[in-house]
């Protein structure tokens, strides 16, 4: 989930209202992007390892990137800190793989996950900016708010819910539950990024996406998602099963 303009302490920038530029870049970015890595699912094997390769690829550019610019580093805080940027881009690259090389649910898994993921962004950009409210969390990400976070949990497991409906697996009720937390755990994944730029004192992870920033800006929630299903999936299903264990109950 992309986080929006202005992250400098102390910033004043108004929030933009639905409508605006930085609205249809997302748009135009998104029309772009979200077909490729529908495509690079359902082909599978070597074209969807190169899909996230990039994805994992760009991660950690982005992620060097950063530490390279903060020069008040000592040498082992930028060695932690590279590390930690290592393996965050591996997550990137491994969780995505894990669930698709399930053969009876791969496929289906990762719609899923897409599914929840985008809706959660989408549903969360627009109800934060039309509802407002009270702040989810000012200190981190002084624009999000809980009407954004509740209005992108509830978007999110109903659109986990259709691609389950659609895909015919059951038992339906225990996906809800899964549907749900994914989208708290892709928020949250939204929210360690933000803290992250603002750690290092930047607006957009770098500029390489239109209307999102850079390629953490656009996967970080994804991120984090992908990984706790397959974690769990992990934990259910073993090595060859793990969108099975995550998507059957």
């Amino acid at each position: 989930m992309a986080e929006g303009p202005a992250l400098a302490r102390g910033s004043t920038a108004p929030v933009p209202r639905p409508g605006g530029r930085d609205l249809w870049l997302r748009v135009a970015s998104s029309v772009v992007l979200a077909p490729l890595a529908v495509l690079a699912a359902y082909l599978g094997g070597a074209w969807f390892i190169g899909f996230w390769l990039i994805a994992a690829a760009g991660i950690l550019w982005e992620w060097m990137g950063l530490v390279a610019a903060a020069r008040a580093l000592s040498g082992p805080a930028r060695a932690g800190w590279i590390m930690l940027g290592a393996c965050y881009a591996g997550a990137m690259l491994a969780a995505p793989l894990v669930i698709r090389a399930d053969a009876r649910l791969g496929f289906v898994a990762m719609i899923f996950l897409f599914a929840v993921v985008w809706a959660t962004d989408v549903a969360a950009y627009f109800a934060g900016r039309l509802v407002g409210g009270p702040k989810l969390w000012p200190a981190i990400s002084p624009k999000k708010t809980w009407s954004g976070a509740v209005g992108g949990s509830a978007a999110g497991t109903a659109a986990g819910l259709a691609v389950a409906v659609v895909g015919g697996i059951e038992p339906i009720a225990p996906l809800l539950a899964v549907g749900f937390l994914l989208s708290v755990i892709a928020q949250f994944g939204d929210l360690f990024e933000s803290s992250l730029k603002r750690r290092f004192g930047v607006k957009d992870a770098s500029h390489v996406i239109p209307g999102h920033g850079g390629v953490m800006d656009r996967l970080d929630g994804l991120l984090a998602a992908a990984l706790a299903a397959a974690l769990i999936g992990l934990a259910r299903g073993g090595l060859d099963g793990a969108a099975t264990g995550f998507l059957l109950w």
